[in-house]
């Protein structure tokens, strides 16, 4: 008989086996387990033709569908169940832990598999993973004016064993209206947060967890708010570059980018940005003037900063100068800081 596991003991095993989706592929892509691999028992098609004839002829009747649809595939869906298993072993789950797994654990049982069912299924999982940002965590929050650099301070204090939850790199988007370029297809949101919580489980509770200051929403990815909650009361380090280095990183990070991409973030922000000054960027990008463009685009950030800051409550604020643009000194430096400011 495959073995039922709760959630608490199930989600430690993905760690080191692998773990079969078997719920819908429209399931699967709106949100699963990091790392699980998706072994339909029913495509979409399928599904919502069971689920209908439950509706129309009650259970029997959809069971009996289903042994339809499923009977030709078995023998496919062992092989591929095979093929993932790692010395014959594999976990699974489905959307509450029932048919659908129950069904699968017995056909990969019969090839010959130790199997493992999440009892619960992916619901629970879900619901696991909330309540997991809700527990305590020592967080430092790192801000500052847009490109003062701050993924790349953090990424090099991770070089230094600072445990660093990138929520930009997680959303596959940096933030402000330039934030897609360049980035990978970003994820749903409740994949987003399925992915946040991959990180999050993998930290050390009792040392600190440095991130970025980001807005509630990436693009189409939305912090959670136990989270956010914490993000926003937690102690918070402001990095000071001057203007004139954080207009040479936008040029750098932003330049090569085509010009009508560039203009169409832009216009993303013309209502605040002023029509000016967008006609004043749109001109500088035909002139090949990126330094006067970065230079309109952060006028308009810098103000838009200080009034998103204006509601945040930390637990303590500590500013740090920084003449230039040098993240490997400037994380030296942070680094030397996290003894104090983690007693607070």
């Amino acid at each position: 008989m495959p073995e039922r596991l709760r959630i608490e003991d199930f989600l430690p095993l993905t760690d080191n086996w692998p773990v079969i989706d078997v719920r819908s592929p429209n399931e699967y892509v709106l949100g699963h387990i990091p790392g699980a691999v998706n072994i339909p028992l029913f495509d979409d098609e399928e599904r919502a033709a069971v689920g209908t004839r439950f509706k129309q002829g009650g259970n029997e009747n959809a069971v009996m569908l289903g042994l339809e649809i499923v009977g030709p595939k078995l023998a496919e869906l062992a092989k591929q169940a095979k093929k993932e298993a790692r010395k014959k072993r594999i976990l699974i789950y489905c959307w509450r832990g029932g048919a659908r797994s129950a069904s699968m654990a017995w056909l990969f049982e019969t090839a010959g598999l130790h199997v493992s069912v999440l009892e619960g299924g992916y619901k629970a999982y879900r619901r696991f993973i909330r309540e997991q940002f809700s527990n305590p965590a020592k967080m430092v929050v790192l801000c500052g004016f847009t490109g003062s650099g701050k993924t790349d301070i953090l990424k090099q204090l991770e070089k230094l064993g600072e445990q660093f939850l990138d929520i930009e790199g997680i959303a596959h988007h940096k933030g402000s209206a330039f934030g897609r370029l360049g980035q990978p297809e970003q994820p749903t949101n409740e994949q987003f947060e399925n992915n946040l919580a991959a990180h999050w489980r993998a930290f050390n509770f009792d040392r600190t967890i440095w991130v970025e200051d980001e807005s509630r929403v990436l693009g189409n990815c939305s912090i959670n708010d136990p989270l956010f909650k914490k993000m926003r009361n937690s102690i918070l380090i402001k990095i000071i570059l001057p203007k004139s280095e954080r207009a040479k990183r936008l040029v750098r990070e932003y330049g090569k980018f085509d010009r009508k991409l560039l203009i169409e973030s832009i216009e993303k922000i013309r209502q605040r940005m002023g029509g000016l000054a967008v006609k004043q960027a749109s001109e500088a990008l035909d002139a090949g003037d990126l330094f006067t463009v970065a230079n309109l685009t952060l006028t308009y950030y810098d103000k838009a900063y200080n009034h998103q800051t204006a509601d945040k409550i930390p637990i303590k604020i500590i500013e740090m100068q920084i003449e230039k643009d040098e993240p490997e000194k400037t994380a030296a430096r942070l680094k030397m800081l996290t003894n104090e400011l983690t007693q607070f």
